[in-house]
């Protein structure tokens, strides 16, 4: 019962973050499967992505695109980029520990943060 109820738990709470502010997979998904659901990093982030690809690809882009806020050439063009660095990444981050890869992605979503945070 806590698997279904954390699963639809994390869902919700990414799904709800990625169509008001266009984020949710790395930010939620990620480190509640590894705090909460005890995932290694790898398989925390292998899961994220998995679960990513229909909903949140379909209902907040069909929101969006009806709303006129969506850019299909540029879309078109990000999504080649992501197929080809999703396949260069995802093999990258094979060769890498847990441990590095939790690290770097903390450091990463930090960096993130300090940007966001001074940006005017």
């Amino acid at each position: 019962m806590k698997i279904i109820l954390g699963g639809l738990a994390i869902g919700l709470a990414a799904g709800i973050l990625a169509g008001l502010v266009g984020v949710g997979g790395g930010i939620i998904i990620v480190p509640a499967l590894v705090y909460f659901f005890h995932m290694d990093q790898h398989t925390a982030q292998g899961t994220s992505l998995a679960v990513l690809l229909p909903p949140t690809g379909l209902f907040a882009f069909w929101r969006y695109y009806k709303a006129g806020h969506v850019d299909l050439t540029m879309s078109v063009l990000i999504v080649v980029g992501l197929l080809i660095g999703g396949w260069v990444g995802g093999g990258w981050a094979q060769q890498v520990s847990s441990t590095g890869l939790r690290k770097g992605f903390a450091a990463f979503m930090f960096l993130a943060a300090i940007k966001m945070w001074f940006q005017k």
